[in-house]
């Protein structure tokens, strides 16, 4: 069986989106962030990404990770571009080109969106490091508008990033592009990706998964 290790509130909720697109059975083992506990060496502390159980699962102290059948992997993109090709269907590549496509899109998301996406988050919603500095999350902003330009370019052929549906490249970039809600102004500038993302989180499976996410403790 699949185990996922992370809360809702973590990137691991993108595995757990995934699972429930492809309707995986999965055992769910919630690890928080350790840096979220005031002590999380305390006894009693909860199961967190410092807690020498999962030390043995990650030791890179991270979340989230997953143990499937003996795969133990990390990286929460890269267990959707494994889940999405082991399960296979519409979600997953057809093709070698389709793969490439959907790994491009996932690392550009990642190296490109996510470092300025993730400090909208911390600077105009709640930074668990520190301060909020209104600057950083400008800055942020600003960055992030070619590459909206350009999902937005990319989107206005059918909506999709690969192949004219649906896969798992539009999951990983939507669960990154999420981050920078709090920035109307990036959505207002890019419609398609604005209502793109609209229909990425109308999903089932997306709902399901946020559903959970609201009962876990903040």
């Amino acid at each position: 069986m699949l185990t996922i290790y992370g809360v809702y509130r973590s990137r691991a909720s993108r595995n757990i989106w995934l699972a429930n697109e492809l309707g995986i059975p999965f055992k769910h083992v919630p690890v928080i962030q350790h840096d979220r506990l005031p002590d999380p060496q305390a006894a009693g502390a909860r199961l967190n990404t410092r807690s020498p159980e999962f030390l043995k699962v990650n030791p890179n102290a991270r979340i989230p990770s997953i143990d499937d059948d003996g795969l133990v992997l990390h990286e929460s993109l890269a267990i959707n571009l494994y889940l999405a090709k082991k399960h296979g269907g519409p979600l997953a590549p057809a093709n070698l080109a389709e793969e490439g496509e959907i790994a491009m899109w996932s690392l550009w998301a990642a190296t490109g969106v996510e470092p300025h996406s993730i400090n909208i988050v911390y600077h105009r919603v709640h930074n668990p490091k520190g301060p909020k500095d209104p600057k950083i999350a400008d800055a942020a902003v600003e960055a992030l508008r070619a590459p909206f330009a350009v999902l937005d370019t990319a989107l206005a052929k059918n909506g999709h990033l690969v192949g004219g549906r649906f896969t798992v490249a539009d999951m990983n970039v939507a669960e990154i592009v999420r981050y920078a809600g709090a920035a109307p102004e990036l959505f207002a500038a890019a419609p398609r990706v604005k209502s793109w993302l609209a229909a990425c989180q109308a999903r089932p499976a997306y709902k399901a998964m946020w559903a959970a996410r609201d009962k876990e403790p903040a």
